[in-house]
């Protein structure tokens, strides 16, 4: 009780001191403006003279704003002053230096320095100075400095470990040390101390000795209440608050390197000077003044390195701090992040206007990585969520959305809140160790509970959800017209992490198989998001363009659609219902032109291929029934295809971007797949993910192929398309890739031994040759002046090698029968006819392609020719006998001349063809 009273009275004291530096930043504001007014009018305030201002060097405190003003008000009439005098010259001379202006180096002073012979301005560019100097300025007072602090510090252990002195002299003369170092830095400052060298004004003596001393003295003040306990924690808190005061002071002073190395200080001081029993409330008690402290300093100079430094270093004690979960306070961690939050909203960013210059403080990025994480351990951790911090925790979230809200700079507080929630409901630290247990409803890692599942879960979770939701929507709207980051980025918080947390419970509370109670709020998520996004949208600018943010609002409506129907409905229908949704976004557009809309449609086609992805059967392949066609797998598959195709023709009458050119991909890709799994299914009496795919089902699924590529060609030339387009030439190289690979190696009866069935024409080779042949053909003459001409070509020689293999294979089939395996071997007759064959097909082949002027079936012809030729001379001489053997040869070369004198002919009539042409 005592604890929390001297807690809340820091807390006072703390924004009283706020309070008082708020008015002084708003007075020295106001003074700013007035000083910029004079300058943007032409009244220059009088510079004071070397003389003059080396007398008033006790007045520091208005140095650094004199010299701003100076600097501005010269910039600001130089060069009117040089138009007016262009021939107005400045004596210098050898011996003497312009005011103001800063010389090599004491170890250079036998040179001439260049502002002697060149203009004003030149004078003061800067020069690099020697090592010698380096050395012998900055880093000589730079170690100085920190062994002093050091030591003292090390002066004061050593005395406790030897036991020299008892504590309360240890005390006092670590005191005397650091006021004897603060008065000397004062002193040195006070009697016109100056860094006459150029680049070394980081080296300032009196900053860093002022440094030392209140290094020294804020250990000093927290030994004496936390290892000694010679003060109480109201004394204690007093006098580091004084400190932390003056450090302010002396900061304002210095510069940025008092208060860099004096947060240093203090935040490594209660490692250097530890506790055996230590006080969490002294603790953070001390971190909270040193932040505070901190905090003015950095706002009054805009110090953002300095301000992000001390949060950092707050954070990490409370991290260091809460991995001790067995003894750790929850009203200490929940006070400092209480009090960093204030001190990021109240004072660091307290005086910044909010403008549209920038979209978030990027110091914010530290406190709020810390305030969640520490949220976060106390909703996460078995020790703290065992004893109920997890509504702690979950309020410290809920603050850090408040402030983000309160103050639009510090954005980041968003993103860390929205994090850390979304961990906690999906239970994923670390990722690669999660383990779920739906038994006990809990998930954990390594069989430690990560996330308890109970009613306060449950609540929080709720809670948690109505606040990203309210605060998302709301600052999403306010901030459309004027910053679109910002808008967006609190769309997307209203919407992902609600939707994370209802997935979660679902997870963990609901049925999974079917639950109306969390469909409902699913549902309800659609209208508030998609009512969300249309009051986003008229707040844009112009209204109704349908930005970043109005796309994360309608995006999560149809992610939750998406979850309303997997809660409501069983596999089947959830198929079923969501390649009918992609209708929705696209009717919308009737309406609304906002951008996304198409692609929401794209996202139901991406959920539907990943559904049925999981489970081709729709149903599960217990359910399927054995019917051919009119079974689950034609609304499976049928409804998104129409779906799909109606989408993308309404699309091409309002948006007509690449949206619709998905949804017409899309829409081919379901009705190949509805065909071809209708085809599969018959084949296999109803079993369609088990079995081995046979020549038969194949070439069916060829067929298929080559005919979708032939419709895509006919739609794209009624509606051109860059998707059909690439879209039929894709159908056509897979089908080709199949006849390949499946028809010609790995399906042949050749090779399989497979049955080719009773019939001798209506047979297996009929199908999966004689037709895919016709059709590739047919394809091949239907696109020659629509597509490529490699493609028409590849199409025509796979067409006439489908011909070949079917006229071969039949006279196989002649020979020995149903089986035509390799196995049985050749004999002489029909080694004979297969040269013949080869002949009168390559004869065929060569009168085609002059009919057609294709010079690819020409070319196949003289190949099929060739190999003719090559068969008879080296086969048929020495496996055929007799007239058998004669024959072969007698054929072959009456083909040859008859081949001859036909192309002799064509060649005459040709040169008659031209000889008039070339006497005209």
């Amino acid at each position: 009780m005592f604890e929390s009273l001297i807690g809340l009275v820091a807390i006072i004291a703390l924004f009283v001191i706020i309070s008082r530096q708020q008015n002084r930043i708003g007075l020295i504001e106001r003074e700013l403006g007035a000083l910029r007014s004079l300058v943007l009018s032409g009244v220059v305030p009088p510079v004071a003279k070397p003389s003059e201002q080396a007398a008033t060097d006790g007045k520091a405190d208005a140095v650094p704003v004199a010299a701003a003003v100076a600097d501005v008000a010269s910039s600001a009439v130089s060069e009117p002053a040089i138009a007016e005098s262009p021939t107005a010259e400045t004596p210098t001379t050898e011996t003497e230096s312009p005011p103001g202006e800063i010389v090599s180096g004491p170890w250079s002073a036998g040179e001439v320095p260049k502002a002697a012979v060149e203009p004003a301005a030149a004078a003061r560019a800067p020069g690099k100075p020697d090592i010698e100097t380096a050395l012998g300025t900055r880093w000589a007072v730079w170690v100085g400095g920190i062994a002093l602090a050091l030591g003292g510090l090390f002066l004061i252990r050593y005395t406790i470990e030897a036991g020299i002195f008892g504590p309360g002299v240890r005390l006092t003369m670590a005191a005397v040390l650091g006021l004897v170092l603060v008065a000397g830095g004062e002193f040195i400052r006070r009697t016109g101390f100056k860094v006459p060298v150029q680049g070394v004004a980081g080296a300032y003596i009196p900053a860093i000795l002022t440094a030392a001393g209140a290094f020294i003295l804020f250990g000093t003040v927290y030994a004496a209440h936390g290892i000694y306990g010679f003060i109480g924690p109201a004394l204690a808190f007093t006098l580091l608050g004084a400190i932390g005061v003056a450090t302010i002071a002396a900061a304002l002073v210095h510069g940025q390197a008092l208060a860099g190395i004096g947060l240093v200080g203090a935040m490594v001081t209660p490692v250097l000077i530890a506790s055996q029993a230590p006080n969490p409330w002294a603790l953070f008690g001390y971190l909270a003044i040193v932040l505070a402290a901190t905090g003015v300093i950095a706002r009054m100079r805009d110090w953002k390195a300095l301000m992000a430094a001390a949060f950092f270093g707050t954070g990490i004690w409370t991290i260091l701090y809460m991995t001790d979960a067995s003894g750790v306070n929850l009203s200490a961690i929940l006070f400092i992040d209480a009090v960093t939050l204030a001190i990021l909203a109240f004072v660091w960013l307290g005086g910044h206007r909010d403008g549209t210059a920038r979209a978030f403080d990027w110091p914010s990025i530290v406190p709020g990585l810390f305030v969640a994480f520490s949220a976060l351990g106390l909703s996460v951790d078995p020790a703290f969520a065992a004893a109920g911090y997890a509504l702690p925790g979950a309020a410290i979230l809920a603050a850090m959305v408040v402030v983000a809200l309160y103050r639009p700079l510090a954005l980041p507080l968003l993103y860390t809140a929205g994090l850390a929630t979304v961990l906690i409901y999906l239970g994923i630290i670390p990722p690669t160790s999660i383990v779920s247990d739906l038994s006990t409803g809990a998930l954990g890692v390594d069989g430690l509970p990560l996330a308890m599942s109970n009613g306060l879960t449950l609540r929080i979770g709720i809670a948690l959800g109505l606040v990203f939701i309210g605060a998302g929507l709301w600052a999403a709207r306010k901030f459309a017209a004027s910053s679109w980051l910002r808008s967006a980025s609190w769309s997307a918080s209203g919407v992902i992490v609600p939707l994370v947390i209802l997935l979660a419970l679902w997870f963990t509370f609901g049925n999974l198989d079917r639950d109306y109670l969390y469909a409902a709020v699913a549902a309800l998520l659609v209208m508030v998001f998609a009512a969300g996004g249309e009051w986003i949208a008229r707040a844009e600018e112009p209204p109704l363009k349908g930005g970043m943010a109005v796309s994360f609002a309608l995006g999560g409506a149809a992610i939750a659609g998406l979850l309303t129907l997997h809660m409501a409905f069983d596999s089947g229908w959830t198929t079923i219902l969501l390649g009918a949704a992609a209708i929705v976004p696209a009717l919308a557009t009737r309406w609304r032109s906002y951008p996304v809309l198409g692609w929401i449609s794209v996202g139901a086609v991406i959920a539907v291929l990943g559904r049925v992805a999981f489970d081709p059967t729709i149903v599960g392949s217990e359910f399927l029934s054995t019917t051919p066609v009119f079974n689950w797998l034609l609304p499976g598959y049928g409804v998104p295809a129409l779906a799909f195709g109606f989408a993308a023709w309404q699309l091409a009458r309002t948006t007509n971007g690449r949206p619709r050119l998905a949804m017409e991909a899309a829409a081919a890709l379901f009705a190949l797949l509805t065909v071809a799994m209708l085809v599969r299914h018959a084949m296999h009496g109803g079993v369609i993910d088990t079995g081995a795919m046979t020549l038969a089902e194949q070439a069916i699924y060829t067929l298929i192929a080559i005919g979708a590529g032939a419709i895509l060609v006919a739609i794209d030339m009624r509606s051109p398309s860059s998707v059909l387009r690439y879209g039929s030439m894709a159908a056509g190289v897979i089908s080709v890739a199949l006849i390949v690979i499946r028809h010609f190696v790995v399906l042949n009866p050749l090779f399989t031994d497979e049955s080719t069935g009773r019939i001798p024409v209506f047979n297996l080779l009929f199908l999966a040759y004689l037709l895919p042949a016709v059709a590739a053909g047919g394809l091949a003459l239907y696109i020659r002046d629509k597509r490529p001409k490699w493609y028409a070509q590849m199409l025509a020689l796979v067409a006439a090698a489908l011909a070949l293999t079917y006229a071969t294979l039949s006279v196989r089939r002649l020979f020995k029968g149903e089986f035509i395996g390799l196995w049985s071997g050749l004999g002489q007759l029909e080694t004979y006819s297969y040269s013949a064959l080869w002949l009168v097909i390559g004869v065929a082949l060569l009168t085609a392609g002059v009919w057609l002027k294709s010079q690819v079936l020409r070319i196949a012809s003289a190949v099929l020719i060739a190999a003719a030729v090559l068969k008879v001379f080296l086969f048929d001489m020495s496996e055929l006998e007799g007239v058998l053997r004669a024959l072969s040869f007698i054929g072959l070369g009456a083909v040859l001349i008859g081949i001859g004198l036909f192309y002799q002919r064509l060649l005459t009539q040709a040169a008659k063809e031209t000889t008039p042409v070339a006497e005209q």
